[in-house]
């Protein structure tokens, strides 16, 4: 996820704003946490890697549906609002918050990806499961995620031939796949 975000940051060229985007980073784990100690759960550990921020979490199959939907949910809600205080603070104080506000837009938006390895994944799989089971759940979220990193790689590729350079987001549905491929993303 932390490639994944300074890609993000080459994209529009807003190398500036990768300590924004740390941040949103921070506040987005922050809010899983935050939501995990709520509900009375202790992460076993945290692990920073320079490809991502992972919250180990084994008691997963204990917590109740809505338990995991608000876990998984509330780091793109701590990075939504986060936004909205930003971009007020920017609309009315300064245009130094615009990046910080802009930073959590995207990593909440980035996260909602119906892609395995990020919150929207781990929530599609959490809804399907309840309906369908797991074996077909997980079979239905690789299919998304990669009918969904398709236009993403697409549009890295437009990119790519606009720009000569920018290969940044063509990166992050590399890594996206690669995630897929090497089943380092896990379900419950």
């Amino acid at each position: 996820m932390l490639i994944c975000l300074a890609a993000i940051c080459l994209i529009f060229d807003l190398f500036g704003s990768f300590v924004c985007c740390i941040s949103a980073v921070v506040l987005h784990e922050s809010g899983h946490l935050a939501a995990m100690s709520i509900f009375g759960y202790k992460p076993e550990s945290i692990n920073i890697s320079l490809f991502e921020i992972k919250i180990s979490d084994s008691k997963r199959l204990q917590k109740s549906f809505t338990e995991n939907i608000l876990i998984i949910f509330s780091g793109p809600f701590a990075n939504f609002i986060c936004f909205i205080l930003f971009y007020l603070l920017y609309l009315s104080v300064n245009e130094y918050f615009f990046s910080f506000a802009a930073a959590n837009l995207s990593v909440g938006l980035f996260n909602l990806l119906p892609v395995i390895s990020l919150d929207g994944g781990q929530l599609l799989y959490i809804i399907l499961s309840r309906f369908v089971s797991d074996s077909a759940a997980e079979k239905t979220v690789g299919v998304i995620t990669f009918v969904s990193i398709f236009p993403l790689a697409a549009l890295g590729f437009l990119l790519l031939l606009e720009s000569k350079y920018n290969f940044s987001l063509l990166f992050v549905c590399v890594y996206l796949v690669f995630s897929l491929v090497c089943k380092s993303n896990r379900y419950y």
